[in-house]
This record gives C-alpha cells, structure tokens and sequence, in this order.
C-alpha cells in the first residue's frame, strides 16, 4: 500500500512564485546606533519617510547616524485633540434633548418599568 501513496508538497508551506521579472522600488539604507552599542541597518524605500529613532532589540531607542535622511513631517505631525464620549454623544444630540431623554428615563426608572443594572 505504501508504493502506490502519492507523494507532493504539502499545501501552503512553499510558494512556486520566484522573484523573475520584479521591479523592486528603488531603496536607501538607513542605519541606526544604539546607546547599548548596537548598530541597526534598516532599507526603506526612496520616496519612505524614514523615522529618527527606531527600537532597538534590547529595548533601547536607537537614533538615526545620518540626521539629514529624517523627514521632518514624522515628527512634526499635528496632534488631533482627544474626543471624549461626552464630546461623541453632543455630536449626535444637543444638551436639550439630553435633558428630555433623562427626564423620560428617570420617569420610567421611578415607576418601576425599568431595572436598575
């Protein structure tokens, strides 16, 4: 029986694509040094923003050796402000009918058609 089992591979494990005929983006290395003495070599793509700072394996923050490739809008990016659920809920309803809505539950909850919890 077990001459006559077929033998393959096994499915998903390995890709039959190869790499022939690939235009890969044009890159630029960009290597980092560690604090702990650990030098990273990370490629990026030409048109990537490359960050200042990356964590190194040890955990430590690792910073750019060339400052020039860092884009400037990474670290500059503006900061939208927190939105509260207080701040999503008045953009749903106003304060009046807010008000409305709580008088109408308490009614309930004080006559006993609604269960606290």
């Amino acid at each position: 029986m077990a001459d006559r089992s077929l033998r393959g591979m096994s499915i998903g494990s390995k890709s039959m694509e190869s790499d022939e005929g690939v235009d890969f983006a044009p890159r630029q290395e960009a290597i980092y040094d560690c604090p702990n003495g650990h030098t990273i070599v990370l490629p990026f793509a030409r048109e990537a923003e490359i960050p200042a700072a990356w964590e190194c394996r040890c955990g430590a923050e690792a910073g750019l050796r060339d400052p020039s490739l860092a884009s400037a809008e990474s670290d500059e990016k503006p900061q939208r402000p927190v939105r509260t659920h207080w701040d999503m809920l008045l953009e749903r309803r106003s304060e009046d009918e807010l008000k409305v809505l709580l008088d109408e539950r308490l009614d309930l909850l004080r006559a006993g058609k609604l269960r606290r919890g």
